[in-house]
């Protein structure tokens, strides 16, 4: 097992591509702490054999939050060896000018300002155990979104602090990657699909922007989260993975 008594926190971990993770890095034999604002959910998952075995309600945009839950991960384990900011918000679907001050707001403190937060809460950690960070982002900040100016700028920053951050770190021996999904079947994409304008050709539509096909579930993600913080991955930082069944390429016509 190549995650093999590894502590790995992830946020936004009680659902979705988090989820996914979460059981990926299980039985690959990591130690998980899932950081979620969805109580009930964390709660209904902690009774399930298997899952992880502690679950934080934490609101990753709160500092105090963020700190009390650091705290208690290290109290728990002894260590951390990786932390994963995977929480993310994607509503609403507006173009910028119609965006609310409290939705821009939202989005990038989810979205950007939970990675400074866990980061300076959890360097101090990583440097002893010469860990990894590894950040969720999104193929549309690379390339752009219609009608989602403001989430498309949050993974456009993710990105970009992901590369600086390998930067900054490395002289620690920690590792910075991201990885960046197309279209993922979660939670969060069903009910952005549910918005748009066009739902009974949306389906085709997700299959068609990946060159392989379809649009998959969140498995395929979690396989190349585990390796992106296994030792397999060991001279890899500053990565921003495409796991998007060739969607980064173009589109096929």
């Amino acid at each position: 097992m190549v995650l093999s008594n590894k502590v790995i926190v992830v946020t936004g971990g009680a659902s979705g591509i988090g989820y996914e993770c979460v059981k990926a890095y299980i039985g690959e034999g990591a130690r998980v702490a899932v950081l979620d604002v969805q109580r009930e959910t964390m709660e209904r998952l902690s009774a399930k054999p298997g899952n992880a075995d502690l679950y934080l309600p934490c609101d990753v945009s709160d500092e105090t939050q963020v700190k009390t839950a650091i705290a208690q991960v290290e109290r728990h384990y002894g260590r951390i060896d990786c932390i994963h900011n995977n929480a993310g918000i994607a509503a609403p679907a507006k173009p910028l000018h119609e965006t609310t001050v409290g939705e821009w707001q939202a989005l990038m403190q989810v979205n950007v300002f939970s990675i400074y937060l866990t980061t300076r809460c959890g360097l101090a950690a990583l440097q002893q155990s010469k860990g990894c960070i590894l950040n969720t982002s999104s193929m549309v900040g690379r390339i752009g979104q219609a009608n989602h100016a403001v989430y498309t700028a949050t993974k456009g920053a993710v990105d970009a602090l992901t590369k600086s951050m390998a930067l900054d770190y490395a002289t620690y021996g920690i590792r910075v990657n991201a990885v960046a999904p197309a279209g993922v079947w979660t939670p969060l994409l069903r009910e952005w699909a549910a918005e748009q304008p066009d739902t009974a050709d949306i389906e085709t539509y997700l299959d068609g922007i990946h060159p392989l096909g379809y649009c998959p579930e969140a498995d395929v993600i979690a396989d190349a989260c585990v390796f992106l913080v296994s030792e397999k991955a060991r001279f890899i930082t500053g990565c921003i993975l495409p796991v998007g069944g060739g969607a980064e390429l173009g589109y096929k016509r």
